[in-house]
Formats: C-alpha cells, sequence, structure tokens
C-alpha cells in the first residue's frame, strides 16, 4: 500500500513539473517557470546535502561554498572566453569535489560541534576570497555574459529548454541519492550515524565512508552551482556566504531528513514563501521567520511526513 501511495506521490510530481510550462504558457506567465527553475536547483543543492545530513548525521555549514565554486567555475571560465558546457561544467563538479575532499578530511575528524565550526570556517574563508578577488568583480559579483553551450543540442537561453534540463538533472540527483542511500555503502554511512562506536566494532571504518559520501555531496552540489550560474547569468559571492548554507540545511528539515522528496518540498515550500511574502511587504523576513519555526516545532518529520506517499519506505 504504500508504496502503491508513493508511485502515486512520484508520478504526480513528474507530471505536474513537466507540465508546467506550457500552461503558464498558456497563461502568460513565464515568471513561474523562472521560478519552479529555481526551485529545483535549489533542490539539487539540498539533495546533495541530504546525503551527508539526512543520511549520515553529518551537521555541515558550509555546504554553500560548494554552490559558489560551481557557480564561478562558471564564471571565470565564461570571463576567459571559454563558454563550453562540456567543459564548464565537468570543471564546476571537479572542483566542487576536490575541494570537499580536502575540507573533509580535514572536518571529519572533528565531531559535532567542531565539526560545525570547522565547515563554517572553511566556507567563510572561500567567502572572503571570492570579495577580495577584483578581476572576478570581488563584492559586486560578476555578470556571465554567454550562458554555457552544448554544441547546439540546448539552448540554456532559452528558459523552457533550460526548465526541461534542470528538472531532467534534478530527479537524476534525487534517485542517486536515493539508490547511494539504499546500498551497501549507504547502510554503513547510516550505521555509523546511529551508533559510530558499533560500526567500529563489526569492523567499518566511519570515517572513509563519511569522506566519500562528502566528496559526492560536494560534487552534486557544485552541478547546482553551475545551474544557477546559468540560470541567473550572475555570479557573487553571497553564493557562498554562511547563510546560504543555513537556508539549503533549513530546506532539507523542512521538507524531511533522509527523506527523497524532503529536498524538493522543503526548496518548494520555503522559495514560494519567500517570493510570496517579498512582493507583499519589505519586512518579509519578520512573518516568514516564525511560520518556519512554527512548522519545524509542529511538523517534527518534514513535509514528507503529511504528505501521503512522499515519505520513504
Amino acid at each position: 500500500m504504500r508504496a502503491h501511495a508513493q508511485l502515486i506521490f512520484w508520478a504526480v510530481l513528474v507530471a505536474a513539473l513537466a507540465l508546467l510550462p506550457p500552461v503558464v504558457g498558456v497563461l502568460h506567465e513565464p515568471f513561474y517557470v523562472e521560478l519552479v527553475r529555481r526551485v529545483m536547483i535549489f533542490a539539487i543543492a539540498a539533495a546533495s546535502l541530504n546525503l551527508i545530513l539526512g543520511y549520515g548525521g553529518l551537521v555541515s555549514f558550509g555546504h554553500a561554498a560548494y554552490l559558489g565554486i560551481g557557480g564561478y567555475a562558471v564564471g571565470i571560465l565564461s570571463f576567459y572566453g571559454m563558454n563550453s558546457g562540456w567543459l564548464q561544467w565537468p570543471v564546476a563538479i571537479g572542483a566542487s569535489a576536490l575541494v570537499a575532499l580536502a575540507i573533509g578530511a580535514v572536518s571529519i575528524r572533528a565531531s559535532g560541534m567542531y565539526f560545525i565550526m570547522i565547515t563554517l570556517a572553511f566556507t567563510q574563508m572561500l567567502y572572503y576570497l571570492g570579495i577580495s578577488i577584483e578581476e572576478f568583480g570581488g563584492d559586486d559579483g560578476m555578470r556571465i555574459k554567454t550562458r554555457s553551450q552544448f554544441s547546439g543540442l540546448i539552448d540554456l537561453a532559452d528558459p523552457v529548454a533550460s526548465y526541461y534540463l534542470v528538472l531532467v538533472l534534478m530527479f537524476g540527483t534525487i534517485y542517486l541519492v536515493h539508490r547511494i542511500a539504499r546500498s551497501r555503502f549507504g547502510m554503513v554511512l547510516r550505521a555509523a550515524k546511529s551508533n559510530e562506536a558499533r560500526s567500529r566494532a563489526i569492523g567499518f571504518s566511519p570515517y572513509s565512508y563519511r569522506l566519500c559520501a562528502f566528496t559526492i555531496a560536494g560534487a552534486l552540489c557544485g552541478l547546482a552551482g553551475a545551474l544557477l550560474a546559468n540560470h541567473t547569468a550572475y555570479i557573487t559571492p553571497d553564493f557562498m556566504h554562511w547563510t546560504r548554507s543555513g537556508e539549503i540545511m533549513f530546506m532539507v528539515i523542512l521538507g524531511g531528513v533522509a527523506s527523497s522528496a524532503g529536498p524538493l518540498l522543503g526548496a518548494l515550500v520555503l522559495l514560494v514563501f519567500e517570493t510570496l511574502l517579498a512582493g507583499w511587504t519589505e519586512h518579509w523576513q519578520v512573518i516568514l521567520g516564525p511560520l518556519l519555526v512554527l512548522s519545524v516545532i509542529f511538523f517534527r518529520t518534514g513535509l514528507a511526513g503529511i504528505i501521503p506517499g512522499a515519505g520513504d519506505e
């Protein structure tokens, strides 16, 4: 019965997202395509964080660093005239993975508050590095004149084409994280989260598994950064600020930790509420804050726990 409910939920969700562009095209409301595309990009970032936070128990306040690295990889290569997406995106993913590997190698040796502070410190270092490099705009950021080119296969300047590409990549990321979490690798990761001492006692080293998951999560968030850079056509160090990490973390918690649908649901609700409230009042944070706190208090398992079929087995 639960599997049937999950199948219905995902079928409805895929159909709704796939039909959105033609529906809003008829209604002449292209803004919603842009909004939902932004939601899906952040859902990719949230899904990558869910791998280490939801399944690995690693509370990283530095996840936005990889979002910024992925974005700057696209922006810097474009700045020097290298606009091929076949080059930009692998560089964005690879650079994010390498930085995640380096940060993880240091931070995963710590735990609790120390782990949180180390990841936060690394993110702020990269944030201030972005501010200090005047050649790439410094604090003002840099505009991307030409979006990633894919040899005529897809035009990212076309909002609808870009939307469907992000849609495919988002569901691909969610499925990949789902499969990893339910593999033997994921079982060790979840066991270490539940009881690290017992995992060591039966012969598994949590460090290597967590480091691998940390690197994969960084690479996937780098992909989200490359997509976000093409979405906004503008890069700024704010991509890497710790508050952005907090937003991505809240998307995971709001949607449902260790849930496949959670990152998408959390990103959807948070960004839609932000957009609606920002259009109503300039003091929208004062209203959004208490609403989000109440949602966490009353929905302990997140939105995925109260929507039929959205939770995992």
